[in-house]
């Protein structure tokens, strides 16, 4: 039975931390991935863990039985199978209230969730201390076995970090993750049982195995119930959800508060950023023409939005696409048109690819900056530094930025960054929406630039709809140049502390009312 018992300290450590990871996951998607919900999350299971030490250690001086230990073992993997199937309806209606803005709703199911993880994290805590009342027969050797225990609990907590975030939630999903290690905890609670002569307590729990595996194998666990949802799926970034209404099909990621790619058959306007990037390379001097645009590179291409419509501006010149979700790349293909042949799609980090490039750009297109999802290593001087490299001498940095009506610290911060390399930086607030575009010029140049191009395309009747309608947007839509802003670096880029102060001041200013 000792081996067992080291096991069961193995496993129990594995699933343990495989449940935080789960919890994470389940509120990543509706409550989004910011610093401040990991926070939350990490900081109640440490209290669970707590509380789990401290009572298996009363409860193995009162019962130090193999049943007794075999039994928290196994009611450990039954709460925990039955936590995703509970949480999933509380989770639905969370997205919801998530789709109306309806914050109150979104904070009580935020709790009730973490709350229904307590009771088996806190079994599963228990096996430490009471496995090493249990192995614990030579005080000479107390110290030996209560480094062993830890050590093996240990390495089944290093397992259960990596297992579910780098293979189980892409490959089965996040509810199924969950119950696998629910199963595991309840199958070796029964065998413990079994073999400790308790063989009506293992055949109840073993019911209950059989139970929950059918349930794993037949089970419906989709996530969102989106009206006008055609797709989702997990992958190991992100929950991804399409949705079609009418003829247009719309990408939304993890909480679903922002439209990541739109597409329409026949249309190509969408009022969204997407379409504003283009603009960029007219900032040049007149005559700055549509040839004069060699190569595209995009930062963050989600489903492609942005490439289709410069291909249909610039024609078919090379475009490289740079996004870190292949199930979003695959995404683009099966429900966006993603399938232009002058596309070249890097499945990587958006920093990582670029600096790597052989290439010299007209444009880069920065489309990460999804608040809260705002890489901090894609706001940074050093960022910045590779990006300017990477634009040949006229090339043009435009980047899609968040803000709220009166809040432009990030369009003001990030302003000033990008002034570290680029000598003209210009804004324009997309109407109707909380989006901004930057734009940024290698070479020295100014508005009237961007004047002198726009009357030149009103004045030729070969001009692209699209690109006119672009371009009088922007020259619409400009905004006094940001100042004030603060340097971000590799070393220091407070982004989320930036985002997360914007979007609770919003929602404490009644911003959420305004949208509704």
């Amino acid at each position: 039975m000792r081996k067992l018992l080291y096991l069961t300290v193995f496993l129990s450590g594995m699933s343990a931390l495989a449940a935080e990871f789960g919890a994470f996951r389940l509120l990543q998607m509706r409550f989004s991935s910011i610093t401040l919900v990991w926070a939350v999350i990490i900081g109640l299971i440490l209290v669970y863990f707590a509380i789990g030490y401290a009572l298996g250690g009363r409860l193995a001086d009162r019962s130090p039985q193999y049943t007794t230990f075999f039994s928290v073992i196994a009611w450990g993997g039954l709460t925990l199978s039955i936590v995703p199937l509970v949480s999933q309806p509380i989770l639905r209606y969370a997205s919801i209230a998530s789709d109306a803005l309806q914050f109150e709703v979104m904070g009580a199911a935020f709790l009730a969730t973490l709350i229904l993880f307590s009771v088996p994290v806190t079994l599963l805590a228990m096996t430490s201390p009471f496995a090493l009342r249990m192995l614990l027969q030579d005080p000479q050797r107390a110290g030996n076995v209560a480094g062993n225990v830890s050590a093996l609990s240990t390495f089944g907590s290093v397992l259960g970090a990596f297992l579910p975030t780098l293979l189980l939630f892409d490959l089965v999903g996040a509810t199924r993750s969950i119950l696998i290690f629910g199963l595991l905890m309840l199958a070796l609670g029964a065998l413990g049982l079994f073999r400790s002569g308790a063989r009506i307590r293992a055949a109840v729990f073993g019911v209950f195995l059989l139970v929950f595996a059918g349930i794993y194998i037949w089970g419906d666990f989709h996530i969102k119930d989106t009206p006008g949802q055609v797709y989702e799926a997990e992958s190991a970034y992100n929950y991804i959800e399409v949705l079609e209404i009418g003829q247009t099909r719309y990408l939304r990621l993890n909480d679903g508060q922002g439209v990541h790619s739109q597409y329409h058959p026949t249309e190509l306007f969408y009022g969204g950023p997407w379409e504003q990037f283009l603009v960029g390379p007219f900032f040049n001097p007149a005559p700055h023409t549509t040839d004069h645009v060699e190569r595209i590179a995009v930062v963050g291409l989600a489903a492609g939005t942005s490439t289709r419509q410069a291909t249909e501006i610039f024609g078919p010149i090379p475009i490289d696409g740079y996004e870190i979700d292949p199930k979003i790349v695959q995404v683009g293909r099966d429900y966006f048109e993603m399938t232009q042949p002058n596309l070249t799609v890097h499945v990587t980090d958006g920093r990582w690819g670029l600096e790597r490039s052989p290439h010299q750009y007209s444009l880069i297109i920065v489309d990460a900056y999804r608040p809260p999802y705002i890489p901090p290593n894609l706001t940074t001087r050093e960022f910045f530094g590779i990006v300017h490299d990477r634009l040949a001498p006229n090339g043009v940095l435009t980047i899609n930025i968040g803000r709220t009506a009166d809040d432009r610290r990030l369009i003001n911060d990030l302003a000033a960054t990008i002034a570290e390399h680029f000598p003209s930086i210009y804004v324009m607030d997309i109407p109707n929406t909380f989006n901004s575009i930057l734009y940024a010029t290698k070479a020295e140049t100014s508005l009237e630039n961007l004047f002198a191009n726009h009357r030149l395309l009103q004045s030729d009747a070969a001009s692209h709809p699209l690109l006119l309608t672009a371009v009088s947007v922007t020259v619409s839509n400009l905004r006094e140049t940001p100042s004030g802003g603060r340097v971000y670096t590799d070393d220091w880029a407070p982004i989320e502390a930036v985002t997360n102060d914007m979007i609770i001041r919003f929602i404490l200013g009644g911003g959420a009312e305004i949208l509704q």
